[in-house]
């Protein structure tokens, strides 16, 4: 039996989570959709709420993961230790609230996802993500296993999946909002991305107004980001695996736009 998963790119502003809620169902629908994974740390832009968290569940997606921006919004807090959906990156430290990864039973049979951030980059100096996602393995069972890095570096995220190939179903990366095109399956049967992209506004520089952006890099003195207006996309993955061997047999990039 074969299995669709769908990735979605990180979800920025309230924009971005209208057009999720718009095209979600009916791209599940079309594609037949077994499992839906969502990146929301960028839903409130830094972070995301208790709110927004139930709607993206109730948009479609069986799990919600998250990266940098995880206390971004810190109304989040008891939602994500209390919450089996929501997961934050397993490589944080120990002490901070809510779950990593975690193993979710269908009919189909059980999908473990686990969510990791990088180190390379970053502003934040985790535990070493390779030598947390070999903990994690070793404690599961299933072959349907997904992995999320959310990490800034190209090489960190390829690094991960040549890692990884042959022991997990799919490797995916988060964070920079930029598609990749280099969607394959790795010779020994995991599907890989380097990066979903993101899901809202289109016409920007990574979901905010690029006069912002611009002006930041120029060295003038600027406000807070604001998301830009106008038209929106919705961009992830889609990997078939095999609900057997857990080995990916094809991958599709999604992108959709008004």
């Amino acid at each position: 039996m074969e299995l669709k998963l769908l990735a979605v790119g990180d979800v920025v502003a309230s924009s971005g989570l209208d057009y999720l809620k718009s095209q979600l169902p009916a791209l599940k629908r079309e594609k037949h959709i077994d499992f839906c994974v969502v990146n929301g740390e960028n839903t409130a832009v830094l972070g995301l709420t208790p709110q927004q968290a139930d709607e993206i569940l109730d948009a479609g997606a069986d799990v919600i993961t998250m990266g940098n921006h995880t206390w971004g919004r810190r109304e989040l807090v008891p939602y994500i230790g209390r919450s089996r959906e929501l997961l934050r990156p397993a490589n944080l430290p120990p002490q901070q609230p809510g779950h990593g990864w975690g193993v979710y039973h269908r009919s189909f049979g059980d999908v473990a996802v686990i969510d990791l951030i990088g180190r390379c980059g970053m502003d934040y100096t985790p535990d070493n993500p390779f030598l947390q996602v070999e903990r994690i393995l070793s404690r599961l069972e299933t072959k349907l296993i997904f992995v999320e890095l959310h990490a800034e570096a190209t090489s960190e995220k390829l690094a991960m999946g040549w890692m990884l190939d042959g022991m997990v179903s799919a490797v995916w990366g988060t964070h920079t909002h930029v598609q990749t095109s280099d969607n394959r399956i790795l010779p020994n049967g995991t599907g890989y991305l380097t990066d979903l992209g993101m899901t809202g506004p289109r016409d920007s520089v990574l979901g905010i107004r690029p006069e912002l952006s611009y002006k930041k890099f120029r060295g003038d003195l600027t406000g807070r980001y604001e998301p830009a207006p106008g038209p929106c996309k919705l961009e992830g993955c889609i990997f078939t695996v095999d609900s057997i061997t857990g080995r990916c047999t094809d991958i599709e990039r999604v992108r959709l736009s008004d």
